[in-house]
């Protein structure tokens, strides 16, 4: 084995495969979208070299490149912010329950995440209906009348309602790899606390977070990465209306590209697209950096 790792042909032959792959399936699309960029190509046609000046025009005059990127933000906070914590404390009391409960409530919480995306957006948009859905419905039955909203139609509400979508569709993955990281907590290390007079709430703060760092890393950059490319469930329930109040980067390219046939922009939106989920990555693992926990 040491002479066939020490052979520098054998070594580019082994290599050769995963890089001759990640040329053509990730380098030259990016390389490919850079110059087309460029261009005013409409999709027909041979392009039209312009130089930065699509680039140029999504950084200081497209509002709506950026209330798309500003929306996809919001979304990242909420995962961070808002679900994840329910999700942490979903895990927990379901790891604590134990039994054939722990098995029912696991699968009840990962039912939204086995169901098509469709499915599961268009059932949101008939429970946010303004006259027939559940939501106004309920509010009615509370005597809350006053609160009903057109809720994806409505400037003021489109983008929470779409967030609380988002994340319901996903509290499942979220809640599941939480507690996958809990299982692997070691019941010894609770029973020395509370012996050295830990208990409550300090055990799970001195405990159970801090051996959750790299799982919570792993969350949160996965749910950064996807609220970053969100678009199925933009699409399908309000397209980025009304107006662009719902509006996100990944929705916001295809219609360019495929609704509008500027693809020359649309390359341009995604070259962008890419350095931002680059820069957000990169300033993520800066505020997060990474700790070392044994058992």
């Amino acid at each position: 084995m040491h002479r066939v790792l020490s052979d520098k042909k054998t070594i580019l032959l082994l290599v050769l495969p995963g890089l001759l792959i990640y040329t053509f399936a990730i380098l030259f699309p990016i390389i490919l979208s850079v110059y087309l960029g460029m261009t005013d190509w409409s999709g027909i046609g041979r392009p039209n070299f312009i130089g930065l000046e699509n680039f140029k025009k999504i950084i200081f005059t497209d509002t709506t490149f950026w209330k798309s990127l500003r929306n996809a933000i919001l979304l990242a906070l909420a995962y961070v912010f808002i679900q994840h914590p329910i999700a942490l404390a979903f895990a927990i009391f379901i790891d604590k329950v134990g039994g054939k409960a722990e098995k029912i409530f696991g699968t009840i919480f990962f039912i939204p995440c086995v169901i098509p995306v469709v499915v599961t957006s268009r059932m949101w948009v008939s429970l946010y209906d303004p006259q027939y859905g559940l939501v106004n419905k309920i509010l009615d039955f509370l005597y809350l009348g006053f609160l009903k909203q057109q809720w994806l139609g409505d400037t003021k509400t489109a983008l929470i309602s779409v967030i609380i979508i988002c994340m319901w569709q996903g509290f499942g993955w979220a809640l599941l790899i939480y507690y996958a990281g809990l299982k692997g907590i070691p019941e010894e290390l609770y029973e020395a606390a509370k012996i050295d007079g830990a208990t409550g709430v300090k055990l799970y703060t001195k405990i159970t977070v801090p051996l959750l760092q790299p799982v919570i890393k792993v969350n949160f950059t996965i749910a950064i990465i996807y609220a970053l490319k969100q678009m199925e469930t933009v699409y399908l329930t309000t397209n980025g209306g009304p107006g662009d109040a719902s509006q996100f980067l990944a929705n916001y390219l295809y219609i360019r590209a495929f609704n509008s046939y500027q693809y020359g922009y649309a390359n341009a939106i995604s070259v962008l697209f890419v350095i931002a989920c680059l820069a957000v990555n990169i300033l993520f693992q800066k505020i997060f950096k990474s700790e070392n926990y044994e058992f």
